[in-house]
């Protein structure tokens, strides 16, 4: 296991717990303080989709029998941190939907008998506004988690691709290595070869002397 990955793993679990007490104390608050709560709660959803990249790239980092425990970890905990979303943005929802009721109610006490036409539109206007407005949060979003795998992919792409020129490395060192290894051998073998020419040589050298002396002392 990666100490690495351990470490980002209990920093999500720590976030994970933080969030949820949040989102069950925010559900039972009103006004500027549901706001303030809601405020914290998206910040530490981001810091807990950072963790998630982390582990992410530290499992794909890792040997395939390991990598494959920790992305199946990581499949869990991509889950609760969409629970989590999914509660936040519930929390949202009813918070702008109650706002929407009490400025309609203020509109109301204010002047309950002169709702127009006009303003009946507005009113719907700025209710398409909103759901506009959510709807491109909504894609942006997406586009967001898009690009965030495209990353995710290209950097498992290029580590496979520093893993082989590491391999291709060691196996170009390890070339060398052995026609180092026969360039000694064949060094050898020539010294050899050299020293035996010699050595014939003189051996040649002395046979023939040796018999030029016993000729001549058999004639003489």
């Amino acid at each position: 296991m990666s100490e690495v990955f351990e470490g980002y793993e209990r920093q999500y679990c720590e976030l994970s717990a933080g969030l949820s007490k949040k989102c069950t104390s925010a559900s039972l608050l009103d006004g500027e303080q549901k706001k303030q709560k809601l405020s914290e709660l998206k910040v530490g959803l981001e810091e807990a989709e950072s963790m998630i990249r982390k582990m992410d790239l530290e499992a794909r980092s890792l040997q395939p029998n390991v990598k494959a425990v920790l992305l199946a970890k990581l499949r869990e905990y991509k889950s609760d941190l969409n629970n989590l979303k999914s509660q936040v943005k519930q929390i949202s929802s009813s918070n702008l939907n109650q706002a929407a009721r009490d400025e309609l109610l203020e509109s109301g006490m204010a002047d309950a008998t002169a709702v127009s036409a006009d303003q009946k539109a507005r009113l719907l206007m700025s209710t398409e506004k909103l759901n506009k407005t959510s709807n491109r949060v909504r894609d942006g979003r997406k586009i967001m988690l898009e690009t965030e795998e495209l990353g995710v992919s290209i950097l498992q792409d290029l580590n496979q691709q520093r893993q082989s020129l590491l391999h291709a490395h060691g196996t170009l060192h390890a070339v060398d290595d052995n026609i180092g290894k026969s360039k000694k051998i064949l060094t050898n073998m020539s010294r050899r070869m050299n020293r035996n020419k010699w050595i014939i040589g003189c051996i040649v050298s002395v046979l023939v002397v040796a018999i030029i002396l016993i000729l001549y002392y058999k004639l003489k």
